[in-house]
């Protein structure tokens, strides 16, 4: 009888052989939409690879434009962002900022080891979905209060204690969806913090109810103003997709900044079909929104961020240098807590008690080292980044340029239309894609 049985397990098993579009990946995306009739929920981001900053190399000083000294001579990395209208523009001392991550997506004690790492490092957090912790503002350096299509946690209180403002339009994970939170980390706390029934899956509004089109926002930017007295910056955070054009609105509304954040972006809960499909990577969505501004004669006025996928101090010093003035990141931070990119946030089953709200979990994150981590992080990125900006004879973060780039690939070549490396040759230009 066992004998059968193996027998029957033997006919039953297919040969490894090439199955062209029908990948273990897709095979196992059907028989879990055959068994529940569901589509797939993921956290954190897209395991895709995209085009990203590894596909561009820094030009180091020789003859034709002298190095700075590494030991002797400093190179600042100061940052100034938002001083188009804002009477107290937001000033931190590093282009690194921590993005947009809500208490409920994280644990309350991930929260304000993040906050207490902006402190050691003297840059800012963005609350993120859902509200501001007081422990979060209390243990913050510079605090980015988001505005939510939902309203959620969004009062007079918490824009009063804000640096700066961020209308969020969009997300890079799932651009012109909605913010997911799922039921199991919607706890007793976190659904009197949002205001929420307890133990459902939330399932956030898309858009502003009172945005519908460039009139509309330039109303709220005008109302915002008024609530403000013009005091802090407000920025925009768009998803990138029609970068050109949606900069080009933004600017004309009025902002003082804005966040593109390409599809490399993370999230803590997003359709699986959604972050694999929608949006365009962060690369190519950085060099249209510089062409953006450029092209309406703003670029020197309006401070650009980036996120989406941002991983080191390379990453930081090429985006500065392709046109942004600051970085924003999120997945990093996280993994410098302890995370290991498990793509299950959603589940609320976090090991390490960063992407979770269960009890027994969050007592594992030691809140200091945590901080502390997350702060030597963005340090040495910080570092890593005036290496190469030194290396390239430059004295401010801010002062890297294009011609301080070569691209690796064509691909790079004709998304930014930076020369190849080893030559002068672009066509990126010939084709319209920069």
């Amino acid at each position: 009888m066992a004998k059968d049985k193996k027998q029957k397990q033997k006919q039953v098993r297919v040969k490894d052989v090439q199955r062209g579009v029908w990948l273990p990946e897709a095979i196992s995306e059907i028989k879990h939409k055959a068994e529940t009739g569901k589509h797939r929920i993921r956290g954190c981001g897209t395991p895709q690879r995209f085009p990203n900053f590894d596909d561009l190399l820094m030009l180091p000083s020789q003859l034709t434009r002298m190095s700075i000294d590494t030991y002797r001579e400093d190179c600042q990395t100061q940052t100034v962002l938002g001083a188009r209208t804002a009477k107290k523009p937001l000033v931190i001392e590093t282009p690194v900022m921590i993005s947009g991550m809500s208490y409920g997506a994280l644990s309350k004690e991930a929260k304000i080891a993040l906050a207490k790492a902006t402190d050691i490092v003297g840059t800012s957090i963005n609350n993120g979905e859902g509200g501001l912790l007081p422990e979060e503002r209390a243990n913050s350096y510079k605090q980015v209060v988001q505005i939510l299509p939902s309203r959620m946690g969004f009062t007079l209180r918490n824009i009063e204690a804000a640096d700066a403002l961020e209308i969020i339009v969009g997300i890079g994970a799932k651009p012109g969806l909605s913010g997911h939170l799922m039921a199991s980390k919607i706890t007793k706390e976190i659904a009197e913090f949002r205001q929420l029934p307890e133990g459902i899956d939330l399932h956030s509004h898309p858009r502003h109810g009172d945005i519908f089109g460039a009139d509309d926002l330039c109303l709220k930017m005008d109302e915002l103003r008024d609530i403000t007295d013009n005091q802090i910056p407000i920025f925009i955070k768009l998803a990138a997709g029609r970068v050109w054009e949606d900069v080009k609105i933004a600017v004309k509304a009025g902002v003082d900044g804005i966040v593109i954040d390409g599809s490399e972006g993370g999230t803590g809960a997003a359709p699986v079909v959604a972050s694999n499909n929608l949006g365009v990577p962060t690369l190519p969505a950085l060099v249209q929104a510089v062409r953006s501004l450029e092209d309406m004669g703003v670029k020197e006025e309006i401070s650009l961020i980036v996120s989406g996928g941002i991983k080191d101090g390379a990453d930081v010093a090429k985006a500065l240098a392709l046109g942004a003035d600051a970085v924003a990141i999120g997945t990093g931070a996280m993994i410098a807590m302890g995370c290991v990119v498990c793509l299950r946030c959603h589940e609320g089953k976090c090991a390490f008690g960063i992407g979770t709200q269960d009890p027994e979990l969050r007592k594992r994150l030691d809140i200091d080292k945590a901080a502390q981590n997350v702060a030597n992080y963005i340090q040495a990125m910080t570092i890593e980044a005036t290496i190469l900006a030194k290396a390239a004879g430059k004295t401010k973060l801010k002062s890297l340029e294009r011609e301080d780039l070569r691209s690796l690939t064509l691909e790079s070549c004709a998304m930014t239309g930076i020369p190849l490396v080893g030559s002068n040759y672009t066509f990126g230009e010939m084709f319209g894609f920069c």
